[in-house]
């Protein structure tokens, strides 16, 4: 009797060994972000499926905003991950002590050039280039050739013909400040304020912000649009060609890329100190750093991969232009002298803004 029972509770043992194990529930892993961020369902998807795990995004405004609210948070970090800071952000980020070094082997893949900080707290996962964009057809319909650098926009013929961004309130405005700076430099015979003064006494408008000017003032864009030349993304042409529906041998609107008159974001993905979760916040780095999420990149965020690998949709490869040699400007000295340098374009001199207009979209494009 007892050989049988001990036979009964082995037969068990085996078949409880042998039966499936039930699944451990998903994970949940929290991405803090800025609210340009987007990400095709698939994409989130394969993440989800290959670590049983369930992103979620949490939005938190602009890129200052969202770094605002991790610095407050860093004893009691909201999420794992932070993805958005770029250059411009990046050493206030670094100063407050936010992320956790990650080594991540995906970096092999992204050019040195992009790797801003050695110690890999930051790691790269986009670029764009904010630079001058003009409108095609309107230059060809007056007789003009476009400008081909930042100086032409102080000459006499383009008088009135552009539209900027305001630094204090947008960041294509900001990174376009810094290409001046980076080209003109702060002294020396000419410099960038002495450019931001002729920009003014050449009747340059001043938006608040990219929608107003893009969308409000750029004669391409806006219906009634007053100014052919407006500070956007060199990503500008292949999102108004792939949103156009239409067939187009040549982009509508053209991109100034001549050395120094762009200003290259690059935009920062790190892992929280204090996540509870290591290992998965290194699988989602590694993810945005590999070919599945940087090829998701330039049709959802409109700005281009980092990694050299990931391959460009076809109407980014076809009309894309990027600068070889943009502004420069050292992430410390932005984050040493960024309110001083708004506040010197801000009095120097007085800048003629004028009010939002209706905006009338043709289709979408790439202001963040």
């Amino acid at each position: 009797m007892r050989a049988r029972v001990a036979y009964i509770l082995l037969v068990g043992l085996l078949l409880a060994a042998c039966a499936p194990a039930t699944p451990a529930s998903p994970r949940v892993l929290r991405l803090m972000t800025h609210d340009s961020f987007d990400i095709s369902t698939e994409t989130l998807a394969a993440f989800e499926s290959a670590h049983n795990a369930t992103v979620e995004i949490v939005k938190a405004g602009d890129a200052g905003l969202m770094l605002n609210q991790a610095i407050l948070s860093v004893e009691n970090p909201l999420a794992d991950v932070l993805y958005g800071v770029d250059n411009t952000l990046m050493s206030r980020a670094l100063a407050a002590n936010l992320f956790l070094p990650y080594d991540s082997p995906l970096l092999a893949q992204v050019p040195d050039g992009l790797e801003l900080d050695p110690d890999h707290r930051l790691l790269p996962v986009d670029y764009g280039d904010v630079c001058l964009n003009y409108d095609r057809a309107w230059f060809a319909d007056h007789n003009l050739p476009p400008p081909d650098s930042l100086e032409d926009l102080t000459q006499p013929a383009y008088r009135g013909l552009t539209v900027v961004e305001n630094p204090a309130s947008s960041s294509p405005g900001l990174a376009f400040m810094l290409a001046t700076i980076g080209h003109f430099g702060e002294t020396g015979g000419y410099t960038w304020l002495d450019y931001w003064a002729d920009l003014r006494a050449n009747d340059v408008l001043v938006a608040e912000g990219w929608e107003d000017a893009y969308w409000g003032h750029f004669t391409y864009a806006a219906e009634g649009g007053d100014r052919p030349i407006v500070v956007s993304y060199a990503s500008s042409p292949p999102v108004e060609v792939y949103f156009s529906g239409e067939e187009f041998t040549e982009a509508p609107t053209g991109v100034v890329v001549a050395d120094g008159a762009c200003f290259r974001q690059v935009e920062f993905v790190g892992i929280l100190r204090g996540t509870a979760q290591t290992d998965l916040a290194q699988a989602w780095v590694d993810f945005m750093l590999d070919k599945t999420f940087q090829e998701d990149i330039p049709l959802h965020m409109f700005v281009f991969p980092a990694n050299e690998n990931a391959a460009l949709p076809d109407v980014f490869a076809r009309f894309a232009l990027i600068p070889e040699h943009p502004a420069q400007v050292d992430p410390a000295a932005i984050e040493a002298n960024r309110e001083t340098w708004i506040e010197q374009w801000t009095l120097t001199p007085r800048w003629t803004r004028q009010p939002s207009r209706p905006t009338a979209r043709r289709g979408s494009s790439s202001g963040r």
